[in-house]
Order: structure tokens, then C-alpha cells, then sequence
């Protein structure tokens, strides 16, 4: 009796859930097909609008996420080809374009930290050596994050293969429950991990999925961001804001554990069960220093960072740390390599039809009477504000940054500059609600941190971050010639 009244309430909630996705399917449908058809407007190509169109349907895909997302974009290209919109290789070009590859070697080579174990070994040997309090073990975390960021292109992946295991580890060993006592230790953790997570996704061009993304946007209206112009710009803001968060945060949020020196003995403990540093490990460690060197001065070496990436992806495989069966399997990638060269395709495509310039022409006369600081800090807010309506990094990306950049460079802002700055904010923002990014919804399920805490914390931290980037950061790329 009680499996059939189970059952019957399984088959209920699936048919709703189908209902609802079917419902959102054909609300995307419904909107591109209402662009579609709509009048061409005056001076733009025909084939720009319905290029237009496809492109709204998709964005909407990925907000609302009625079907995989892969599908989303495979049925976007169809839709082009088949209305002779785009031919099939303009449609499929983004497959070969080399951003589009560097991300998907980067989430391969990711996968070597977690199988190795270095990543967990890297995290242990911090903790013992900053675990003797509370903060100490918060900036222990960070570190963490940031040293696997550069070459581990998901913050889910960070958090959830390495940081997220070690904080409930953790949060075990002293006693810090999420629904007895959850601020003990349990809830300052989450909110570090989760805070600066975003942080350390804005810091390089290769730690995040939407920031290779967003240097193909940049390079459609003229803009050339490098690995290493990114990485110098994003150094001094994001580790001052990597060391006031932790600080600020247990001021206001403090946890009730503030001794923790058990923690260097427990992370002792937990390295002798790793072992000594073993041959995959050592090629691990290895490679990562190449990919890093290489990425830094691939302008002077002329060596691109997908070439790069795919010569630090085949040490790997050669030297067995990946086997084959390790990239087949890596569906990230793979369903990251589908729609990342979808959205590329398409953004070229509008581009070179000419809608970028009729969109830029059309907005410019709205903002031109302010001076490009005023009106790029406004800019700036309005975009990093929006995400309260986005539950995607990558989607919020995918609409809204090209525009604030067309928008931007029409007051009269610096290019690489606006580029840059609207770059990181794509990153930050992610901290500001429970599902604006990949781990939000996994650090929050965790039970440590009530709603009401972290919606305020969010905000509480994302003023303090865009005070650190505009301010110290303008100060910085100022020194650095950016703003010319």
C-alpha cells in the first residue's frame, strides 16, 4: 500500500516536472518566434534579426534550462542552417575556434588534480600549516582555491571535487552540525569557501568557464585580452579582496570555535593517509608549473595557450596520469565544447552581419551626454546588480555582456578596461544569492547558513567587492596603462 501511494506520487511530481519544462520549451519557442517574425528593422539585415532571434531562444535555454543545454544550442544551429540563416560551416565554426578548446583542455587537465589527489594533498598540507584558528583555516581554504584555479576551469568542480569535502570533513570533526549548531564553525566555513570562491573565478582567464567566453565577446568588437593581461589586471584586487573577505566575514559573522589547532594535527593525519608525493603526482605538479609558465608568456613565446593546453594535456595522457577513458568521460567538457561553440558561432555571425554596429548606433545616443567614469560605474552596477534575476554566471554572460560592452565603449570608455572590469564582474556577482552560480546551490543545501544570512552576507560582500575593484582596482590598472 504504502510503495503504491509512493509510487503514485513519483509518477505525479514527474509528470509536473515534464509539464513545467515542456511549458518553459515552448515559452523560448513562442519568443524567438515573435522576434522572427516582427518587422526587420530599418538598416539591418534580414538574416542579422533572425540570427537575432535563435540567439534569444538560446539565451533563454540556458536560463531556464527546459532541456539540456547541448540540445539547446543543436537545435539553435539547425534552425540556422535549415532557414539559410547560416550555411553549415559558418553554423559549426565555432568548433574550431581556439578559446572554445582552451576551456575544454582545461576541464580535462582538471580532472588529473582530482584523480591524482594533488588537489586534496595541496589543501591538507595548507591547513596544517594556517589551521591553528578559525581564520587561519578559512585562509588555508582560499588558498586552496585560488593555487587550483588557474588551471581547473569550474568553481563547482573546485569546491565540490576538493574544498566542499574538506569543509564537511572538517565541520564533522569539531562538532559543527548544520542544524544544531550550525555556527560553531560549520557556517563561517560555507560562507569563506563560497565568498571567495568568486573571486578567485575572476582572477584568471582559465578559472572560470564564462571567462574564455568573454574574451571572444571582447575580440568581436576589437578588444585582445591575453592570459597574462588578465591575470596582472585581476593580481592586486582580487587578493586584497581574498584577504579582507575572510577577516570582515568573521567580524560579522563569527564563528563560536575560534581555537582549531586540533586541525593541524587532523590534516597530519589525513596527508600520512595520501602517502608519499607518488609519479602522477610529481607529473601533476609538473605540468602544472608548464601550463602556468607557458600561459604567462605566450605573447613573447608565440605559442598560443590552446597549443599550450593541449601540449600539457598529452604529458599527461602520455605519462598515464589521464588515460583515454578519462576524457571520454569528462561530460563537462564534452557538453561544454557543444554549446560554448554554439554561442561562439553565433555571437561571430552577429557580428560580422552587422548587428553588433546597428545595436551599438541605436543605444549610443542614450548615454553619450555623461562622462565615460560616471556612466561606467552605472553601467557597471547595472550589470553586476542584474544577476538577482540569473541563476547561470554563463547565461548572465552570454545576454547582457556584449551589450554593457557595446554600451560602455560608446561613452567613450577604455577598451580593455571596460572589457576587463565587466569581465570580473561576471565572476563576483555569483556570490550574491543562493542559485547564482554552479556551487551556490550545493554550499546552501548544506544547511549551515540560513537564507536570511545569506542574502544579507551577499550583499553585505558585494559592496565591499566593487568598492575593491573600482577603487584600488582603478588605481591599479591606472599604474598598469589601462585606461588609455
Amino acid at each position: 500500500m504504502v510503495q503504491a501511494v509512493c509510487t503514485n506520487v513519483l509518477v505525479k511530481n514527474s509528470k509536473q516536472i515534464i509539464g513545467n519544462k515542456l511549458l518553459q520549451f515552448v515559452l523560448c519557442m513562442g519568443v524567438m518566434l515573435f522576434i522572427w517574425f516582427r518587422p526587420v528593422p530599418a538598416g539591418l539585415d534580414p538574416k542579422a534579426w533572425k540570427l537575432f532571434a535563435v540567439f534569444v531562444f538560446n539565451v533563454m535555454g540556458l536560463i531556464l534550462k527546459p532541456i539540456p543545454i547541448g540540445s539547446i544550442s543543436l537545435i539553435s544551429l539547425l534552425i540556422l542552417i535549415t532557414s539559410n540563416v547560416m550555411t553549415f560551416k559558418m553554423a559549426f565554426s565555432g568548433f574550431s575556434n581556439e578559446t572554445v578548446w582552451l576551456i575544454v583542455c582545461a576541464f580535462f587537465i582538471a580532472r588529473g588534480f582530482i584523480k591524482t589527489g594533488l588537489g586534496v594533498r595541496i589543501a591538507y598540507s595548507l591547513l596544517m600549516r594556517c589551521g591553528k584558528s578559525t581564520l587561519g583555516l578559512g585562509y588555508g581554504l582560499v588558498a586552496t582555491d585560488l593555487i587550483l584555479s588557474a588551471s581547473i576551469p569550474s568553481l563547482a568542480a573546485r569546491g565540490g571535487g576538493v574544498v566542499y569535502p574538506i569543509v564537511l570533513s572538517l565541520t564533522k570533526a569539531f562538532g559543527s552540525d548544520s542544524k544544531t549548531n550550525p555556527r560553531k564553525i560549520g557556517a563561517y566555513l560555507i560562507q569563506v569557501v563560497f565568498q571567495c570562491g568568486s573571486i578567485t573565478s575572476a582572477m584568471f582567464l582559465t578559472a572560470m568557464a564564462g571567462n574564455p567566453m568573454i574574451q571572444s565577446f571582447a575580440m568581436n568588437v576589437g578588444v585582445a585580452i591575453t592570459w597574462s593581461m588578465w591575470a596582472k589586471a585581476a593580481f592586486l584586487p582580487g587578493v586584497f579582496s581574498l584577504i579582507i573577505i575572510p577577516y570582515i566575514l568573521f567580524k560579522i559573522y563569527p564563528p563560536e570555535l575560534r581555537d582549531t589547532k586540533e586541525v593541524a594535527t587532523f590534516a597530519k593525519e589525513e596527508l600520512k593517509k595520501l602517502g608519499k608525493f607518488g609519479l602522477q603526482e610529481m607529473m601533476m605538479i609538473g605540468t602544472f608549473i608548464f601550463l602556468i609558465t607557458f600561459w604567462m608568456f605566450s605573447s613573447s613565446l608565440h605559442i598560443s595557450p590552446t597549443v599550450t593546453a593541449f601540449i600539457g594535456l598529452m604529458i599527461l595522457v602520455l605519462a598515464q596520469v589521464l588515460s583515454w577513458d578519462d576524457i571520454l568521460k569528462e561530460k563537462k567538457a564534452w557538453d561544454t565544447l557543444i554549446w560554448f561553440a554554439a554561442i561562439v558561432a553565433m555571437a561571430t555571425a552577429l557580428n560580422h552581419l552587422g548587428f553588433t554596429t546597428w545595436f551599438s548606433s541605436r543605444i549610443e545616443g542614450y548615454v553619450s551626454g555623461l562622462q565615460w567614469q560616471y556612466g561606467f560605474i552605472l553601467l557597471s552596477i547595472v550589470y553586476f546588480y542584474s544577476h538577482y534575476f540569473f541563476a547561470s554566471n554563463v547565461a548572465h554572460i552570454t545576454s547582457m555582456y556584449a551589450p554593457f560592452l557595446l554600451l560602455a565603449l560608446s561613452i567613450g570608455t577604455p577598451p580593455v578596461f571596460a572589457a576587463l572590469v565587466l569581465g570580473f564582474f561576471s565572476s563576483i556577482f555569483g556570490s550574491l544569492t543562493t542559485y547564482g552560480s554552479g556551487p551556490a546551490p550545493a554550499y546552501y543545501g548544506a544547511g549551515f547558513v540560513t537564507t536570511k544570512d545569506w542574502w544579507k552576507l551577499g550583499l553585505i560582500f558585494s559592496i565591499v567587492n566593487m568598492f575593491i575593484w573600482i577603487v584600488l582596482g582603478g588605481l591599479w590598472w591606472n599604474y598598469l596603462g589601462l585606461l588609455k
